[in-house]
């Protein structure tokens, strides 16, 4: 695999401030909130939505500070402290325990693939590990799929993962990861594939990295 995009760090903070309330939207959507892009633009800015619930509200404006928050500290490293700081951020007032690693056996909806029980030792193993592809774009897309499956918290697991992929994609120039409602299915079928079946992760990245990520030449 190679870089999809080469971008400045600057030019690629640009479209990430560009482009904000759509990666907004599309993660709401892909959390099942049903809202639109001038309702999520509304929220952003803080206005109300007389249809959402309360929880819906607080994802959308947890989600905007997150991203705030990512394009401030864009040259941090990730590491288990910075990643905890992000899910405390995306479940504030929404999760058990924001920022802290899960404790507890959850079930994943649409398998019946259990998670094992994360820790930061095996946390620090894949950050290492994952230092040794080349590739900034696959090795960052990698990153996102294994957090994603680690369930390194108690829920907002894809919400954080996807956070921290753009945090390094912008912070190397490689672009922006946002998943589309027509993309929505097909992402989440060959997800729980690769949960099921570690043997599924290139297929993956594949499908991430030829129809979720998006940049500019």
């Amino acid at each position: 695999m190679r870089d999809k995009f080469n971008l400045t760090q600057e030019q690629n903070i640009f479209l990430a401030k560009r482009n904000i309330i759509d990666a907004i939207w599309k993660s709401a959507n892909l959390e099942g909130i049903a809202i639109t892009f001038p309702e999520t633009q509304k929220i952003y800015e803080g206005g109300n939505v007389d249809h959402l619930r309360v929880d819906e509200i607080i994802t959308i404006n947890n989600l905007k500070h997150a991203w705030k928050f990512i394009l401030c500290s864009i040259n941090d490293d990730i590491d288990f402290n910075y990643i905890s700081s992000i899910h405390s951020l995306v479940g504030s007032n929404l999760v058990d325990s924001p920022g802290k690693i899960r404790i507890y056996e959850v079930k994943m909806a649409g398998t019946n693939w259990i998670p094992k029980l994360p820790s930061k030792e095996q946390l620090d193993a894949l950050l290492e590990e994952n230092q040794n592809i080349s590739c900034d774009t696959e090795r960052i897309i990698t990153l996102m799929c294994q957090l994603m499956k680690m369930q390194l918290f108690n829920d907002g697991n894809k919400r954080t993962a996807m956070l921290i992929a753009n945090h390094e994609l912008i912070r190397h120039g490689r672009g922006i990861i946002t998943i589309s409602e027509e993309n929505k299915i097909e992402f989440g079928t060959k997800l729980i594939s690769y949960y099921e079946n570690e043997g599924q992760l290139p297929v993956l990245i594949d499908f991430v990295y030829e129809k979720c990520l998006d940049g500019m030449k």
